[in-house]
This record gives structure tokens, C-alpha cells and sequence, in this order.
């Protein structure tokens, strides 16, 4: 199986922790942040992996080339020139995804339990085109969910919502986790370079293809993306 880390990220939540380096290597409890990424896509079966570089992109790239995992392939798509957001990102390494089999996009700032076999698994019983990695829990940004299928997004500071097809009840909200398994049969349903994100391909095509849930414990799940969670996630780390 193959994925898609995304470290390309500035980590400005995260400064000054970021100010000399990557937030893809931050470290937590004696590694970094890649690495835990890394690590936890290979125990899932994974043995191709691509990883978006752009902000520190020189301290990335030879950091990578310095890492070795037995039988495991890391590759690096460059985004030195324009930080590409999720969808700009994940078009831009395309080609990486040329086997015709699902994959997962990962952000290199989660640090959970999730089950990614599981994960996998429940995409391809669902017959899903996407499958994002959801929990029931408060957030500012959360996808709203028709039973089992996406059908819009909603902001609940400002209220502002996108409906991609109206629903008969009203929507389930869940907050997207930071992982989702694609089919590459994505790529033929937009055409689009530069700056955007994936949550805005997801929403386009949302009515007529299945973008599914795949409802997770909130408990052992961290956004280390700022300094207060980063510090839950290492005492997660050093528990486990």
C-alpha cells in the first residue's frame, strides 16, 4: 500500500519550537514527529511512502534521505517553490499513485490509535471513493454526515456552511481526524494545480460519489499542532 505524508506545513502554531526547523521534526518523546508518522503507516501494511516538503524543505529532504526502513520506500514531492495546501499536494504527487489501489493521506501531525487496517477496510466494504478518519467531538470546523455519506461542511464560530445536497434530517457533525483512504480514481474527477484544498474536491463531488466516515474513539487522538497538545501527545507517547 502506498501513502501520502503531508509535512510541508509552516508549524506557525507551534513556534518557537518551529523557528529553526520543520514541524515535521519536532520531536516528541525522543522522535520525530515524521518518524512517528512514518512509523505508524508501515505497522499498518504501508510500503511506499511520498512526503510533501516545502517550508525547511533542505533540512526535510536530507533528514529523509538519512532515514532506513527495511523493505520501505520514501520518496519526497518538492513544494520549495509554493506550499500547495491538501489538494494542491496531493495532485502535484499524482503520478506517486500509479498501482490503481487505494491510499492514505496522512498529516504528519496526528498522533493516535486509529486503526488504518480498519480504516482501509471499511472503505472498501463501503465501496467508498473516500473514506476520512471522523470523531464525535467539538470542534470548529466538522463535516456534516447524511447516515453514512458526507454531504457538506460547517464553520460553528462564524456559521458559515456548505451543503453539497440537501438532506432530509438533519446532518450528523463530525470532526475530521487528519487521515483519509483514497481510490486514485480521484484524479479523474478534478483537474486543478496550485493552491486548495481537499475538502473542497470532497465537498464538489460529495452528491454524487461516496466520500464515507470512519467514526474512531476521540480518546488516544492528538492535533500536535500546538505547543498544549503536542505536550498531551507526549505523554501519550511515553505511556504506550
Amino acid at each position: 500500500m502506498k501513502a501520502l505524508i503531508l509535512a510541508a506545513g509552516l508549524g506557525t502554531r507551534l513556534k518557537p519550537l518551529t523557528d529553526n526547523k520543520p514541524k515535521a521534526l519536532v520531536e516528541l518523546g525522543g522522535k520525530t514527529l515524521l518518524e512517528h508518522a512514518i512509523e505508524k503507516l508501515v505497522e499498518s501494511g504501508v510500503s511506499d511512502i511520498i512526503i510533501n516538503v516545502h517550508h525547511f524543505h533542505e533540512m526535510m529532504k536530507s533528514f529523509i534521505g538519512n532515514l532506513s526502513y527495511n523493505g520501505i520506500s520514501l520518496s519526497i514531492s518538492d513544494e520549495k517553490e509554493l506550499l500547495l495546501d491538501t489538494g494542491g499536494g496531493l495532485w502535484k504527487a499524482k503520478s506517486f499513485f500509479n498501482d490503481g489501489k487505494p491510499f492514505l493521506l496522512y498529516n504528519v501531525d496526528i498522533i493516535s490509535d486509529i486503526d488504518l487496517k480498519g480504516l482501509c477496510s471499511s472503505h472498501i466494504k463501503n465501496k467508498a471513493l473516500a473514506t476520512l478518519a471522523v470523531t464525535e467531538r467539538k470542534a470548529v470546523r466538522t463535516f456534516l454526515w447524511d447516515s453514512n455519506k458526507l454531504c457538506g461542511w460547517r464553520n460553528n464560530n462564524t456559521g458559515e456552511e456548505i451543503l453539497s445536497y440537501k438532506t432530509e434530517k438533519e446532518p450528523l457533525q463530525m470532526a475530521f481526524s487528519g487521515i483519509h483512504c483514497i481510490n486514485p480514481e480521484i484524479f479523474k474527477l478534478y483537474n486543478a494545480e496550485g493552491v486548495f484544498s481537499i475538502k473542497d474536491v470532497y465537498l464538489k463531488i460529495a452528491k454524487e460519489f461516496k466520500i464515507a466516515p470512519f467514526i474512531h474513539d476521540a480518546n488516544n487522538w492528538f492535533d500536535t499542532g500546538t505547543i498544549e497538545n503536542l505536550s498531551k501527545a507526549e505523554k501519550y507517547i511515553l505511556k504506550r
